[in-house]
């Protein structure tokens, strides 16, 4: 596939290593020199220098027989400009834009051939905000990933001495808990992954992936973990847009407050929201933190655009009594460096984001991609289609299916019914297949399982 990347930040950049590795044609546009020669040294790519939306650059980039345009610069007007743009003079099939601002993504009507010819829209604040939700949502989990509109989660957890299946191989997951169905995915232990198998036996620290109806997560953390109580008192520090944005989700539920370092920004913030507590102070600052009695907080959320005031202020929070932080790092090479310690969860937003791009651009029908382990694997939910004949998984169970390496079906969505994996369940057209895949370099190898062949109608 012949792709186009406007801006080669920190989602642009990350987003081309994705995509350079599965053998597309992949041109990164950006102003800055020096960073696309970075690139470049790293990567099999081509690169331009110049405004993203000029068109002179789009058809130096290779506009005119360009498969997608994905413009993820700094800048919204630069964005939507591109699409336009790309549209009007090249006929680009599919263009992905990412915006940010509400102003914006609150005018849907905008948005459309007629007007500014967006095909997909990606908001990587709302993004980072649904994700961080989610693990408030679950106290103690790492990660927890929606699947077929939420009926199915795949929850990522890291297993602690003193839990019940520690030690237990997993075929006792289904003896313990007879009337709930699960399937553990994956397993990384020490940073290596490991497809299980019934005999496998869970480690204390192991981080566990496991994928279960919706409405059993609960019972299957608590299995695998000591249980933590829900989140109720939750201080945020930065009232940016995703602060913003986090705030307004919490408050009718949770004890919402939020530290902001510049009066103007806790003056709209204070008109903006209900409920939440508006302190005007800095986020690393001790004695406002004692005064806000940050013993008492269940979550400390740091999610400040500055990595390291969110890494400096989320240890003293939790130096002081925090009982869980979560960090915000746009640096990736600091993520594995302080999860684990005192940071109990660090968050990449590229890495957050970047699922919802490489879902347009996987072939086959892929509706769902979320990337895992900070790129290293992916989880995927695609649609069966075809017969027996023309379909490599319709018709066959589950244990016929011939998986690449290094990938498990982990569930099957019909309809509203949750089935999770087992040998001896028939695939049918229609289903939504939930795969997880630890070698990335089979990728192109799950997509072919769902492309149908001439035969089907």
């Amino acid at each position: 596939m012949k792709i186009i990347i406007l801006g080669a930040g920190q989602v642009g950049g990350t987003l081309a290593e994705h995509l350079a590795n599965e053998e597309n044609d992949i041109t990164v546009v950006d102003i800055n020199e020096e960073r696309l020669r970075e690139l470049q040294n790293r990567l099999d790519i081509r690169t331009v220098i110049g405004t993203a939306s000029y068109p002179n650059i789009l058809r130096q980039a290779g506009g005119e027989d360009a498969d997608m345009l994905i413009a993820v610069t700094s800048s919204d007007e630069i964005n939507m400009v591109a699409c336009q743009v790309a549209h009007t003079l090249f006929r680009t099939p599919t263009k992905i834009g990412r915006v940010r601002s509400t102003a914006y993504l609150t005018r849907k009507s905008l948005f459309s051939n007629d007007a500014i010819p967006v095909d997909v829209l990606i908001s990587p604040e709302q993004v980072v905000t649904d994700h961080i939700r989610r693990l408030i949502e679950y106290p103690g989990a790492l990660q927890v990933l929606d699947f077929a509109g939420g009926l199915a989660q795949l929850v990522a957890v890291k297993a602690y001495y003193g839990g019940p299946l520690v030690g237990q191989e997993l075929g006792f997951l289904r003896r313990h808990m007879p009337n709930i169905d699960t399937r553990v995915a994956a397993i990384y232990r020490r940073d290596r992954p490991i497809i299980p198998t019934g005999d496998t036996v869970i480690e204390a620290d192991d981080e566990v992936f496991f994928i279960a109806a919706r409405r059993d997560i609960r019972t299957v953390m608590g299995e695998l973990r000591k249980v933590d109580r829900d989140f109720r008192r939750v201080l945020i520090a930065g009232g940016g847009n995703i602060g913003e944005r986090l705030a307004e989700t919490l408050e009718h539920k949770h004890q919402v407050k939020i530290i902001e370092h510049d009066l103007n920004r806790c003056g709209a913030l204070s008109e903006k929201l209900d409920r939440t507590v508006v302190l005007h102070g800095s986020a690393t600052s001790k004695r406002l933190m004692l005064e806000e009695n940050i013993e008492d907080c269940d979550i400390y959320c740091a999610l400040t655009n500055d990595d390291e005031v969110n890494i400096m202020s989320s240890m003293l929070a939790k130096r002081l009594g925090a009982k869980k932080v979560l960090t915000l790092i746009n640096n990736a090479a600091y993520v594995d460096l302080v999860q684990g310690g005192e940071i109990d969860i660090a968050i990449s937003p590229q890495q957050t984001t970047i699922g919802s791009l490489l879902t347009h651009v996987r072939r086959g029908d892929i509706v769902n991609v979320h990337s895992l382990r900070r790129g290293a694997a992916e989880a995927i939910e695609a649609i069966a289609h075809g017969d027996k004949r023309s379909s490599r998984v319709v018709g066959r169970t589950i244990g016929e299916v011939d998986l690449p390496s290094g990938t498990s079906i982990g569930a099957i969505v019909r309809g509203k019914e949750v089935l999770i994996a087992h040998d001896d369940v028939m695939i049918e057209s229609g289903d939504h297949l939930i795969l997880f895949v630890i070698d990335k370099r089979r990728i192109r190898d799950v997509e072919r399982l769902f492309q149908v062949g001439l035969t089907f109608f």
